[in-house]
């Protein structure tokens, strides 16, 4: 069994933001409020030695309550006209457990506002065995820390605490974490002193050929399940959680909201570990009280986010409402397997429906599981293929097939299928409806390949993925759902374009250079070969080869078609300015290099002759406009 510290004390002395800074994440809600803790809190978290050689060791961690005041000044009512103040001896009743069960109390202080009445009479409560409650065997060892030692100058006012009877206090900040280092390696060693008296009393069993440090080596390991509890407020989350402890391992109470942190529970079913995170229940936005229903559905976020599986629960006396389809959203934007959990079925079955938001087709008719099956498809659509499963929350009914069936879905989310079976089954969808445009145009799956799971994620390459529309994906994945091992469970399809040929976009210089490295081509120069052709003709020459067609026969390129950066004739390979040229190898060189030569643009004759003063007028050029004049004019 682990080691558990519980962190209490009186109200606003930072036992939240300890908590926080002990686990390195936003565990509790911290806010000025008083009362905003409740329930008991827990996290594992791994505490570090003084050297680096210093193994690692787990402890639980307990956050509580503030001992005395569990309503703001002011906030006694809720805005519902209930009492809060019901709800002090369940907190006190949370804070009373925790101390029995935890080998280490860290009491906490304000080092700021010094030793305060409140403190004392903690610490009465502590030496006497435990906040009011029977003791139950050895007493616990006590730890003092003085939080909000925001600097030295705080530190001869945190001294202050030693008066109460517990020792030195261990002086920290739990905002700018002042002395954090020196605080988590004195836990580190107080817990390895707490492990060596438990190793010791454990060597009779040890005789006897029992395991030692088996249970612990049981407790440590990580669960197999992350189950997410999600859903509005009195929907009955925190009820299940207790019936699946078997005891009041959180508060429940009939005033909505009664719920804030994200408490994680771990439990072992036949033979099976998971961990439940209650979570609280939400409303609309637009009716937020304060800023802790803003941190409490910040925490349900991140609680289906960190979730192996998301359990949805929803009241089957209430019809489902905008806030259980906000929830629904949620999970499927993370997909996550869900569950869909009909609470309270004890008490809807066999009723008449009423009327109600979406209930207006089934006015009358009896609550059945087939009624109300269609019920949840048609106002929850995007969890159409979740299963959907009825429980009663407060007499088990129903509760651990609904978590054999969270353990099924998880399974499913972790199945792979292979590639070939995969791209048949693209084929065959695509051969029978393909997706295709107003003119015809029909795409085509290159490629098809699973690439994660938790969820199950295919990537298909396309020709053109403008034409797998949404409405075309969708009908993608319902035929993915039947013929893949995936029937209830969110998939994540991805569609690619085709990777563009990026040796097209080079440079050519660069790519000859490389052809020739690798010995696609060679450089040929005609320095080494014997002259078949001169290699310059003067103008007149030129001239007289395109007036009678005597270079028809001739491979004679223009420098601009081929590389010549002067613009001068190619021949033989090689240029007028004398720079060799590239020439692919094999059959293709000497149809590349029978290319007919350009004619030259002349110059326009006047009078049948040549004139020479004029330049010849190229292609593309400016022409000449002739002006015309008005009809009036002359």
């Amino acid at each position: 069994m682990l080691p558990r510290l519980a962190i209490v004390g009186r109200p606003n002395v930072g036992k939240s933001s300890l908590m926080n800074m002990i686990a390195s994440r936003r565990v509790s809600i911290v806010d000025p409020t008083p009362g905003v803790t409740r329930d008991r809190v827990m996290a594992i978290v791994d505490l570090e030695g003084e050297s680096p050689a210093d193994p690692l060791i787990k402890a639980e961690f307990i956050d509580t309550g503030g001992y005395g005041v569990y309503t703001a000044e002011g906030r006694q009512i809720d805005n519902a006209g209930k009492d809060l103040s019901a709800l002090t001896d369940d907190i006190e009743k949370q804070i009373a457990r925790a101390i029995e069960s935890a080998d280490i109390i860290l009491f906490v202080i304000d080092a700021q506002a010094g030793v305060t009445p409140q403190d004392e009479v903690v610490a009465k409560l502590l030496r006497e065995g435990g906040m009011g409650q029977e003791s139950h065997g050895a007493p616990a060892k006590v730890t003092m820390v003085a939080n909000k030692v925001d600097g030295p100058r705080w530190e001869m006012h945190a001294l202050e605490a030693s008066g109460l009877g517990f020792g030195e206090p261990l002086l920290v900040s739990a905002k700018n974490n002042y002395r954090r280092r020196e605080f988590v390696e004195s836990l580190h060693a107080r817990v390895a002193v707490l492990l060596e008296e438990r190793s010791k009393k454990a060597a009779k069993p040890k005789a006897r050929g029992r395991k030692r440090g088996s249970q612990d080596i049981e407790q440590t390991a990580p669960p197999e399940m992350m189950l997410a509890i999600v859903g509005k407020r009195n929907a009955g989350k925190s009820t299940l959680v207790n019936t699946l402890a078997g005891e009041e391992r959180v508060i429940v109470s009939e005033i909505a909201g009664t719920t804030r942190d994200a408490i994680d529970v771990r439990f072992e079913m036949e033979g099976r570990s998971f961990v439940a995170i209650d979570t609280a229940g939400l409303r609309k936005k637009k009716s937020f009280q304060d800023r802790v229903e803003w941190y409490a559905l910040d925490r349900m976020q991140l609680a289906i986010e960190r979730c192996d599986v998301a359990m949805l629960l929803i009241d089957a006396t209430d019809p489902i409402s905008q806030v259980d389809e906000h929830v629904a959203h949620a999970i499927a934007q993370s997909f996550k397997p869900c569950v869909i959990v009909v609470n309270k079925w004890d008490l809807a079955e066999g009723r008449v429906m009423s009327g109600g938001r979406g209930r207006k087709a089934k006015r009358g008719a009896k609550v059945t599981p087939e009624a109300y099956e269609e019920y949840i498809r048609s106002e929850l659509r995007g969890l159409w293929y979740a299963p959907i499963s009825f429980i009663s929350a407060e007499s088990g009914l129903n509760v651990k097939d609904t978590i054999n069936l969270g353990f099924e879905l998880m399974e499913q989310s972790r199945d792979r299928t292979t590639t070939g079976k995969l791209n048949r089954l693209v084929r065959k969808i695509l051969t029978r409806q393909g997706p295709a445009n107003k003119l015809g145009t029909f795409a085509k799956v290159l490629y098809a390949a699973q690439v994660s799971t938790s969820p199950p994620t295919i990537v298909c390459v396309v020709n053109r993925p403008e034409l797998f529309t949404a409405n075309y994906q969708r009908f993608l994945l319902n035929r993915f759902r039947e013929e893949l091992p995936f029937p209830e469970v969110p998939i994540k399809l991805l569609i690619r374009g085709r990777k563009k040929d990026e040796d097209l976009e080079r440079n050519v210089d660069e790519r000859l250079k490389q052809e020739a490295e690798a010995g696609e081509i060679r450089m040929f120069n005609t320095d080494d070969a014997p002259a078949l052709t001169p290699d310059r003709f003067t103008a007149e020459e030129i001239e007289a080869m395109f007036e009678d067609g005597a270079v028809d026969d001739l491979d004679i390129d223009a420098g601009d078609d081929d590389g010549a950066e002067d613009g001068s004739l190619v021949v033989g390979g090689k240029s007028a300015s004398g720079k060799a040229r590239a020439m692919p190898t094999g059959k293709a060189a000497g149809p590349a290099l029978s290319r007919r030569a350009k004619k030259q643009p002349q110059p326009r004759r006047k009078g049948g002759r040549t004139d020479p003063t004029r330049k010849p007028k190229e292609r593309g050029g400016p022409k000449r406009v002739r002006r015309r004049t008005s009809p009036g004019r002359g």
